[in-house]
């Protein structure tokens, strides 16, 4: 039963065995985030170290590693895959004053530190932070445990997302399963490989996204956007796709309300390869197929969800183009040390409106949106078009097909060499033109032109935006990518005057 208060969130579990307690263990190992604290309480002998022990082991990855109790050393300090952990133990501190000679001031960033006997630190603990106590239960032999979970201050909703995904997990007949964090995305999404019964699955969690402030006529970004708060287009895009027996997820079992979804694991292997990743072009050529195959159908703007529910696809309307774009001059800009005054922006504004004019009359098709390689998987067992895996279509909308064409071939996280941009360029144009002798190829390529640069222009904004807001600098590596592509899409004569306004306003970050 999950109780919630003004300071906090906590629930309890009962755990008959070591069995249930490693079950426990690997919830709570699955919602840790970098700079996590976890504080373990209880009476000696009541399980933390053995729990603390297990987290690490879990974390590493290696059931094998040495995890010994920190109770002289008071701080052992672990590098694992996702971040570096820090064990502490307080129970020989006489008081809060002896933690500054400890050095626990001293943390690596974004540590996650699991802190036993969190009373010896009393007044000094962070307001926002998870806390394990455990209890003996001698009713239910040696192993049994009282376990409760809380969540204080900002980790209150964390702790109820951990009890919710447990319930659902329960409910859809995976409670057993296996549960490993997979690599993340830029979004806010959470992705677990579910084993069970030797056979995989995927875990999406995509907790709901409340609305943002009003930007704009008193809509929040997500809102002009038409980026999606919760599953239900998800779960209505990889039904529709699937329809079109294209290979998108199965949805085995799902809660789009609240953003949980079990799904068909698709497996990992990309459409790039080698080290740095480099296209694979016979890969790239089927996912030109794809589109070429979506593209050349009649898509319906309305799909179904569930028996009387269905999902209707917001329109890429001009609105959502525009403060797109715009983020160029709200981030990138400003991180670049150029802030556009009134004048800049109404110019930047007015310039892209007549730019994306053909974009909002050209005929329409579902945009997918985020359709490149970090999204894209290869399915070799499988024939055709079928062989490229779409993982990310939440955000899809009705809109332009050169769009899509753009978001892969101008690959945000991989180099495209130009020459390959243009031979999938004119397979795509050559398929199009095969099916219908009015294709206009002219007015198909400045399209790509306009929604390239469109599209890196956005991107170079939310790259920045995930540096300096999100703390995600990683991103930043990516940023000579974008400008050489913008450079690129720029070059078409139809956005001479688009052209004449970056080379004045834009000027590349250090290092582009």
């Amino acid at each position: 039963m999950l109780l919630t208060s003004t300071g906090g969130a906590s629930f309890a579990v009962t755990l008959p065995n070591e069995q249930a307690m490693a079950g426990f263990m690997t919830d709570i190992a699955c919602a840790l985030e970098p700079g996590d604290l976890v504080t373990l309480s209880g009476d000696l002998g009541a399980g933390k170290t053995t729990f603390a022990r297990a987290l690490i082991r879990y974390l590493a990855g290696d059931d094998t590693i040495e995890v010994p109790s920190p109770s002289f050393t008071l701080l052992q300090t672990y590098e694992l895959p996702r971040f570096t952990l820090v064990h502490a133990d307080l129970y020989r501190l006489s008081g809060a004053a002896e933690l500054a000679e400890l050095g626990f001031d001293d943390q690596p960033e974004g540590a996650v530190v699991l802190l036993e006997w969190p009373d010896r630190a009393a007044g000094l603990l962070p307001p926002d932070r998870f806390d394990v106590a455990f209890t003996l239960a001698p009713a239910l032999g040696a192993e049994g445990r009282t376990v409760r979970l809380t969540g204080y201050g900002a980790f209150a909703a964390r702790a109820e997302r951990i009890a919710l995904i447990r319930a659902f997990l329960d409910d859809s007949g995976y409670g057993a399963a296996q549960r490993r964090r997979m690599q993340g995305d830029a979004s806010t999404r959470i992705f677990e490989r579910l084993t069970l019964d030797n056979q995989t699955t995927v875990l999406m969690n995509a907790p709901p996204k409340p609305d943002g402030p009003p930007v704009r006529d008193g809509k929040p970004y997500s809102a002009i956007a038409h980026l999606a708060e919760d599953t239900i287009p998800y779960v209505a895009m990889a039904g529709g796709l699937r329809d079109r027996n294209l290979s998108a997820p199965a949805i085995l079992h799902a809660d789009p309300a609240r953003g949980l979804i079990v799904m068909e694991d698709l497996g990992e292997e990309r459409i790039v390869g080698g080290d740095p990743p480099a296209p694979i072009e016979a890969r790239y050529e089927v996912a030109i197929d794809l589109l070429i195959s979506l593209h050349r159908r009649k898509l319906p703007d309305s799909l179904p969800v569930a028996p009387h529910l269905d999902y209707r696809l917001p329109r890429y309307d001009m609105e959502s183009f525009l403060i797109e774009a715009e983020l160029l001059l709200d981030w990138y800009l400003i991180s670049a040390g150029a802030a556009p005054n009134d004048g800049v922006r109404k110019a930047f504004v007015a310039l892209w409106h007549d730019a994306l004019a053909p974009a909002i009359a050209a005929p329409p098709t579902w945009v997918l949106r985020d359709y490149h390689s970090p999204n894209l998987l290869w399915l070799p067992e499988r024939e055709d078009v079928a062989r490229i895996g779409v993982l990310d279509f939440q955000d899809a909308l009705i809109g332009p097909a050169a769009y899509d064409v753009a978001s892969l071939i101008q690959d945000a996280r991989v180099d495209v060499p130009e020459a390959m941009e243009v031979a999938l360029l004119s397979r795509y144009v050559r398929a199009r033109l095969s099916d219908n002798g009015n294709f206009d190829t002219a007015e198909f390529t400045k399209l790509y032109a306009t929604l390239a640069a469109q599209r890196a222009t956005k991107i170079l904004g939310i790259f920045a935006r995930l540096d300096r807001r999100d703390g995600k600098p990683q991103y930043l590596r990516h940023m000579p990518r974008l400008w050489n592509y913008l450079q690129r899409a720029l070059s078409h004569p139809a956005l001479a005057p688009l052209k004449a306004w970056y080379d004045v306003n834009v000027p590349p970050r250090d290092g582009l």
